[in-house]
């Protein structure tokens, strides 16, 4: 073999290898198996469907649809303008309840960032600072604290009992127990007292609830403009109560001070900037709205239950009574007692299931993982929702009844009942929303008997659960 033969034969060697070698690196990866489902329309995705599902009374409809259309596991939408795969079920719950740091993180839908938080902050916002405020608050919600605001919970129900509903033959609910929540979150976080101060918060608070998960649109007159709207005022209220707080502080007046804002001031590393006042106020205001409105929402769900099933109310209301006979006059309720009011919790606990006071939660993917067979892109956001299994008869047989004796002995099977979420996210308040709801329900059922006026009133989201009429009871003052 001549010299030009080799060259020749080396020479067509090198090209096929090269030639096969581009065809493999020019090959594009098979594209990943992503949840099946639809993204809807440009830019507001599915939102519309997602929030008149909720308006309609009935927002399991935009869950189920797809779950029967699509995956009862996992499947693929798009809300608030963010690709995003809705996890079904209890192993869907439990993957994302379990994910923490690991397949997810925290994540603030960029419109409710806009709502609640400081645009000066918006940069430094980052996915630490809910997990610093998980941290604090343990200590801050533990039994033994909680304990000691039990008679102030006690106190403050009465009075409210005894001057915005007494006075009335009937009364609507939801108006009043938002009113209600409101001051109390405002006296155990803030140590708020005076309600024209109170009052100041709570007017432009309303309007923050309904914009939260509302397209958004800031135009005006939208939920989301007046969510905006109400939050800068409540941002600038907050300022100029933290201002104030940290002069009574350095004078040596709030030494004895236990409420929350008091405990951010005082341990929380201060460099004396504004910035880090707005981070303080971040922080109250994202507590007060995962605090007041489904604190609010769930005592009128109670209530309404209450007076829609006369044999629950009934014994409901032989449970408090032994409690209250064993009260001295005038002795408020503690520890011990709300230890003993457990069919009244199974009755919260159930009225929660059919009626849950929240969704459910966002997430965002920080790594590429796989679920259900399904890749879950990194940067694709998450969500997790109760409807998924509240109301599925694989976990709850006869589902549409209402039944507290679900909740007797171990209860709903794990990551089927989720009001609170799960895992180590679990809502830090859950113990707190327990002693508001049992004080309130014993306050209620025995000082009145209750009816409703309008039987069948209609429950729409926005987007938590809200009596079209606000709830109007008839009251029967108990002697």
């Amino acid at each position: 073999m001549d010299f030009y033969t080799q060259l020749f034969l080396y020479l067509s060697i090198l090209y096929i290898s090269l030639y096969l070698l581009f065809l493999v690196f020019r090959t594009k990866p098979s594209a990943p198996n992503l949840p099946p489902g639809k993204k809807g329309w440009p830019i507001i995705g599915e939102s519309l469907a997602f929030v008149g599902a909720a308006k309609s009374g009935c927002p399991e409809k935009f869950i189920n649809d797809r779950t029967a259309k699509y995956s009862p596991e996992v499947f693929r939408t798009s809300l608030l303008g963010e690709d995003m795969a809705v996890f079904c079920g209890a192993s869907g719950n439990k993957f994302l309840f379990s994910g923490q740091n690991k397949y997810i993180t925290t994540w603030w839908p960029t419109s409710m960032k806009k709502v609640a938080i400081f645009p000066e902050t918006m940069e430094k916002f980052n996915k630490d600072d809910p997990k610093k405020m998980r941290s604090f608050l343990p200590e801050f919600l533990k039994p033994e604290a909680l304990q000691c605001y039990i008679p102030i919970m006690d106190s403050m129900t009465k009075d409210h009992l005894e001057s915005d509903w007494s006075p009335y033959k009937e009364v609507k609910v939801f108006p009043l127990t938002k009113n209600y929540t409101f001051a109390l979150a405002c006296r155990l976080f803030m140590n708020i007292k005076d309600p024209k101060i109170v009052s100041k918060f709570a007017d432009p608070f309303a309007r923050i609830a309904p914009g939260l998960t509302s397209v958004p649109i800031n135009i005006p007159g939208t939920p989301f403009n007046k969510a905006v709207e109400g939050g800068k005022v409540i941002r600038q209220e907050l300022l100029n109560i933290i201002r104030q707080r940290k002069q009574e502080i350095s004078e040596g007046k709030d030494a004895n001070a236990r409420d929350l804002l008091s405990r951010l001031l005082t341990e929380a590393d201060d460099d004396g900037s504004v910035y880090y006042e707005m981070d303080v106020s971040n922080k109250i205001i994202g507590l007060l709205i995962a605090s007041h409105d489904t604190t609010s929402t769930t005592i009128t769900v109670i209530v309404n239950y209450l007076a829609s099933l006369p044999h629950i109310y009934e014994k409901v209301y032989e449970e408090q009574m032994e409690i209250a006979k064993s009260k001295a006059p005038g002795e408020l309720l503690n520890w011990d007692d709300i230890q003993k009011m457990k069919y009244s919790w199974n009755v919260a606990c159930e009225s929660m299931r059919l009626t849950p006071p929240a969704q459910g939660s966002f997430r965002e993917a920080i790594t590429d993982f796989t679920f259900a067979g399904y890749t879950i892109p990194k940067g694709w956001k998450t969500f997790w929702t109760v409807y998924t299994t509240h109301k599925n008869p694989k976990y709850f047989p006869d589902p549409e009844n209402f039944d507290p004796s679900r909740f007797e002995g171990n209860g709903p099977a794990p990551f089927t009942y989720v009001p609170f979420g799960g895992g180590p996210r679990m809502c830090p308040g859950k113990e707190y929303a327990r002693l508001e709801v049992l004080i309130f329900m014993h306050n209620l059922v025995t000082k009145f008997k209750i009816e409703k006026v309008i039987p069948n009133e209609k429950i729409i989201y926005n987007p938590s659960p809200v009596p079209a009429n606000g709830l109007l009871i008839r009251l029967q003052p108990r002697n």
